[in-house]
């Protein structure tokens, strides 16, 4: 990993738009599936997953079955998991409410859930039952009613669904698991099919087609993001441990060669101790491959002059992570303005975020934390206003209404003001 002041350094982001060639397969996709429905979910299972759905819909008893395929260590871990994640997720909840006016109208904000959201769950390369957990229980806690669970017939190349993962929908409360996967899942979201009954939002991480599904169906649904690379920025400064400002480094770049693991530091020391230190960590690391990719390329420890100018440049980089490890971190956490969660101190490192305190874990990539916020109860909520106007009220302020929609030149709303005035002997 490069050491080099922090002012030379650029970390070149884009949002991926995918190639003509993958835009014009979602588009098949997405037609394929809104023409077709079950037929063509089960057809692409054969394509992409190289598997035979019969069933599209998990049964219970497929549930119940799983229960049995995971360890008891597992399954307390989870379910203390899905316990912090409540709790943290409760504390967002939010309510109605209605103001009386003196003059006898009511204005107010009428809250209420999505009525059906749908959840993508990734099963290429690997199980996330931590994702389930942080997509379904956000959902669950703002009152969704109806969560529809999709992910691939075949996890990591095997048939089947991963049983950690129907274990986690059922801790998190989700009863609506579907076997597809891919761009042709979030088109049966979004569309409806035969058996799955189209949502009012879509949520959860994908890979490139996934991601691109989404985009195309933006406007018939919502959709939580389009996630970048996972990103990490750890401020440090000469009392951090490197063995500790290492490991954090690596827990983020072993997801994705271009995810961004970058030290902030004013220590020379540290930043020689780092570099050491990561190559030796890196040299028994299970996913090497993609860690040591991601670390050359993507990776940087830049010096700043103080932990000011640190400050500074974390706020330039606007980190999906950023762990303080300096020795006072509340006193900086005031000035971290752009981050997805911050992480304070030596024992608070980031995988603790990730699985098990409670915060939500899907958080804004790709620089996008300077004008966006993590998954949270809000997203799956909608909001009304209410307005009940008194007969006093518009008699005070139907001029001025007017006078604003004339200088607008929508005669129609102000005539819709006048007649009422006129009728109650206030206008000519």
């Amino acid at each position: 990993m490069r050491i080099l002041p922090a002012s030379e350094f650029e970390l070149k982001r884009e949002v991926e738009y995918g190639s003509p060639e993958q835009n014009e397969t979602v588009r098949r996709i997405i037609d394929e599936v809104r023409q077709d429905g079950d037929a063509a979910l089960r057809r692409m299972a054969r394509e992409f997953d190289r598997v035979e759905v019969a069933e599209l819909r998990v049964s219970d008893e497929e549930i119940q079955a799983a229960y049995a395929q995971v360890d008891a260590e597992f399954l307390a871990a989870l379910r203390q998991a899905a316990a912090n994640i409540r709790a943290f997720h409760e504390k967002q909840k939010r309510t109605s409410w209605m103001d009386l006016q003196p003059d006898g109208s009511l204005l107010g904000q009428i809250i209420r859930p999505l009525k059906r959201v749908g959840l993508y769950v990734p099963g290429g390369k690997a199980a996330y039952p931590s994702s389930v957990l942080m997509n379904a229980i956000p959902a669950i806690v703002a009152g969704v009613p109806e969560i529809a669970m999709v992910t691939p017939p075949a996890t990591a190349g095997e048939e089947g669904i991963n049983p950690h993962i129907l274990v986690a929908a059922a801790e998190a409360g989700v009863k609506e698991i579907y076997r597809a996967g891919g761009a042709q899942a979030v088109a049966a979201l979004a569309y409806g099919t035969e058996s799955i009954q189209p949502v009012d939002k879509i949520v959860g991480p994908g890979n490139i087609y996934v991601a691109l599904a989404k985009r195309f169906v933006f406007g018939v649904v919502d959709i939580d993001m389009i996630a970048g690379p996972t990103d990490i920025v750890v401020l440090a400064d000469e009392h951090a441990d490197p063995e500790y400002v290492a490991a954090d480094l690596l827990a983020q770049a072993e997801h994705d060669e271009m995810s961004p693991a970058i030290l902030v530091t004013p220590s020379q020391e540290l930043a020689e101790s780092v570099r050491l230190e990561l190559w030796r960590q890196l040299d028994v690391l299970p996913k090497k491959a993609i860690a040591a990719v991601s670390t050359a390329t993507r990776g940087a420890i830049l010096l700043v002059d103080s932990l000011d100018e640190g400050v500074d440049v974390v706020n330039r980089l606007a980190p999906e992570h950023c762990e303080l490890l300096v020795q006072e971190p509340f006193n900086l956490l005031p000035r971290i303005e752009n981050a997805g969660a911050i992480f304070l101190g030596a024992y608070s490192t980031e995988p603790v975020g990730d699985y098990f305190a409670g915060p939500n874990h899907v958080l804004p990539t790709n620089g996008t934390a300077r004008f966006s916020s993590p998954l949270n109860v809000d997203d799956f909520l909608k909001k009304s206003s209410v307005i009940h106007y008194s007969k006093e009220a518009l008699i005070a302020n139907g001029e001025m209404i007017m006078t604003l929609a004339r200088n607008e030149g929508l005669e129609g709303h102000a005539r819709a003001v006048e007649v009422r005035l006129k009728k109650e002997g206030k206008l000519k």
